[in-house]
């Protein structure tokens, strides 16, 4: 798979887990901040990926 591939891929997971965050803050405050943890780390993930 094509590196640049792998990165859109991990944006694209960081931005489904950043939904995730935002529909569940007002319910489950403790699963939206685990969805945001994995979420940043996603996305910073892709920004090193990219990078490299």
């Amino acid at each position: 798979m094509n590196s640049g591939v792998v990165g859109v891929l991990l944006l694209a997971l960081g931005g489904f887990l950043v939904g995730g965050v935002y529909s569940t803050w007002k319910t489950a405050k403790v699963m939206a901040a685990v969805l945001g943890v994995a979420a940043l780390l996603a996305i910073g993930g892709a920004i090193f990926w990219l990078a490299s």
